[in-house]
């Protein structure tokens, strides 16, 4: 803290008769984020309000890791995450400008006299699902979940932010403890390598604290904080709110694992578990609505050109099932003409006890048996815990013309490039 001090304070007392930085006009100061000071501007080219992060790097691994942000978030185009606009540096100053966002973070909505309604608060907790899973789909994991970094703005709309330590999946990651501590993982705590569970166990606590206006590893200081999470469980949930769906009970423990394996291991697997929450929510009588179920796949590549009724058309949670790492989806031998595509996690081909291929998310299997009519020749078995969209002939059968077109384009598609991809290995 007394550094924060510092560092704002001389920020603070550099900028002080400074009216820009780069083209953009410094308007007040919005708040301070884990990396540097935020002010509101005003971009006079494009006539538009923006938020501007300014740092001063006190090295130039510092400066490197400023720019991170920029370098992570500007990769991503999701309408629940910050759009970075610009990066550059000023004097000796680094600034980021980025989308600005009228209204409050969701640190608001987690005292015991403010919570929001049980639905709404997990139709948030869903959408940051959803744009969490396109970003580690995009080889970006956050890091510093927490609700100062989530923000709502006046019409409602959720928007993730502060990537300002944000790892890259593709490089190697730099050590050293990173976040804040009430809502980091394990692993982080133990200077270890940040996995995708990770940002879920971050998720995990907003949304505890969202539902019970108590932080789920809270402490006299950092030290028994970081102990609490690394040898403790929080309260259960239904102890503090015997309300909630039983359900709540069981997802919350999942996504606070101690070992990142025993966790929701996709954010989309995390999404699934919460539309359940909510359907039993509806079904006891609550309004809250759980948002459009085709948002979660829509940035799955076998649906990117479909539009929300051609993906509606297709699906209902009866076609969508979770199978366990290890069960045996198909069967060799077996009589049936249904398929899959994988919404989340990985399968592999097995005959005579070999791997013949691993199927990723966005693929589909079982495809064979439909197109020729003849008994499966190999066994599925789930190589991760999967989220599968079970196809049912009768149910393209029933689909609009455009949607089956739209499908069987794409399904064909899929087909040609595992095909490409068979024939390049073979001549490896």
């Amino acid at each position: 803290m007394i550094k924060d001090n510092f560092v704002e304070s001389k920020l603070s007392a550099g900028l002080k008769d400074i009216k820009t930085i780069g083209r953009y006009e410094i308007i007040h100061k919005i708040g301070q984020g884990a990396s540097g000071i935020v002010y509101k501007g005003q971009d006079p080219y494009i006539n538009r309000p923006v938020a501007i992060k300014i740092s001063l790097p006190s090295s130039r691994k510092a400066r490197e890791r400023f720019f991170i942000e920029a370098q992570s978030a500007g990769r991503l185009n999701h309408p629940n995450i910050v759009s970075i606009y610009d990066a550059g540096e000023f004097n000796n100053y680094c600034y980021i400008t980025m989308e600005y966002i009228d209204g409050k973070t969701l640190k608001g909505f987690c005292h015991h006299d403010k919570l929001l309604p049980v639905a709404k608060a997990m139709e948030l907790i869903l959408r940051v699902c959803n744009a969490l899973d396109y970003a580690h789909r995009n080889g970006i994991i956050h890091k510093d979940i927490k609700p100062p970094n989530i923000m709502l703005d006046k019409i409602g709309i959720v928007k993730i932010t502060d990537f300002g330590i944000a790892q890259f999946t593709e490089q190697t990651a730099e050590m050293g403890i990173f976040g804040t501590p009430s809502y980091m993982a394990p692993e982080q705590i133990k200077d270890e390598i940040a996995v995708i569970p990770s940002d879920v166990f971050s998720l995990g606590c907003v949304m505890y604290e969202m539902l019970t206006g108590i932080v789920a590893f809270g402490g006299d200081n950092d030290f028994s904080i970081m102990y609490k999470i690394v040898n403790e469980d929080p309260i259960p949930i239904l102890n503090i709110r015997p309300d909630l769906p039983k359900i709540m009970g069981d997802i919350i423990k999942k996504a606070l694992s101690k070992q990142f394996q025993d966790r929701y291991q996709t954010c989309l697997e995390f999404a699934y578990d919460l539309r359940l929450a909510l359907n039993a929510l509806n079904r006891a009588g609550n309004n809250g609505k759980a948002p459009d179920i085709s948002e979660q796949f829509s940035n799955i590549p076998f649906f990117r050109n479909f539009t929300k009724q051609d993906i509606n058309s297709l699906i209902s949670i009866n076609n969508i099932i979770k199978i366990k790492k290890g069960d045996i989806i198909l069967s060799e031998g077996d009589i049936d003409d249904i398929f899959f595509i994988v919404l989340s996690g990985k399968v592999k081909i097995m005959r005579q006890n070999q791997t013949l291929a691993i199927i990723k998310q966005g693929e589909s299997f079982g495809e064979m048996a439909y197109l020729g009519g003849q008994m499966r020749v190999a066994t599925v078995i789930a190589e991760t815990n999967c989220i599968l969209l079970k196809i049912i002939p009768e149910m393209l059968d029933s689909a609009p013309a455009k949607t089956q077109v739209l499908f069987y384009k794409n399904f064909s598609l899929t087909l040609v490039q595992r095909l490409s991809k068979a024939t390049m290995h073979e001549k490896e």
